[in-house]
């Protein structure tokens, strides 16, 4: 293997265009190490982020289904949030459940920790499993959250996984591990 730092751009100068509470971004002017150098290379600044693949006691699935505006579209998704500054993403997964279907507890493990977007964002996912979570309050969402929460069996995730019915990438890739690891194709 070779060292990460072999391939690494040297920053030349930064500027921040748009410095807001859900969109940073920033221009960098870069040097390769084969000497070019770039101009306009867009870096997006982002917390990281977390979700859950969480499993009920009963061993149903809390998939959340809720509007998407950057595609318009309506889906389900498994629970997703950011984590805030202070904490652990394990922390920022557990509150983000609660917070979003009133679920906690179970036992929880680390999945996966994934990239957004290598290329041009700055951030990571943290994904986890929670399993024989229960219900401990009702949830507490943003007023943002318009979130309808569902609990499905392994059959119907399959289903939505084979038919391309869930769409964020984040979700789909700790998804397919979990289904892939089990043996439940």
């Amino acid at each position: 293997m070779t060292d990460d730092k072999d391939k690494q751009w040297t920053v030349l100068e930064s500027e921040y265009l748009i410095r807001r509470p859900w969109l940073t971004a920033r221009r960098d002017k870069v040097r390769l190490p084969n000497g070019v150098e770039n101009d306009e290379y867009y870096v997006l600044e982002y917390p990281d982020w977390v979700n859950v693949i969480a499993l009920t006691e009963d061993g149903k699935f809390i998939m959340e289904r809720q509007y998407r505006h950057g595609l318009q579209w309506t889906g389900y998704e498994i629970c997703a949030g950011v984590c805030e500054e202070g904490e652990t993403p394990l922390e920022s997964a557990q509150r983000e459940l609660h917070e979003e279907t009133g679920f906690g507890d179970g036992v929880w493990a680390h999945l996966m920790t994934i990239s957004p977007n290598t290329s041009s964002m700055n951030n990571q996912c943290h994904c986890f499993v929670a399993r024989g979570v229960k219900r401990m309050s009702a949830p507490h969402r943003e007023a943002t959250e318009d979130i309808s929460v569902h609990f499905l069996t392994v059959d119907e995730v399959r289903s939505l996984l084979q038919h391309n019915e869930i769409k964020q990438a984040l979700m789909l890739a700790p998804l397919w591990r979990y289904f892939a690891e089990h043996h439940l194709w």
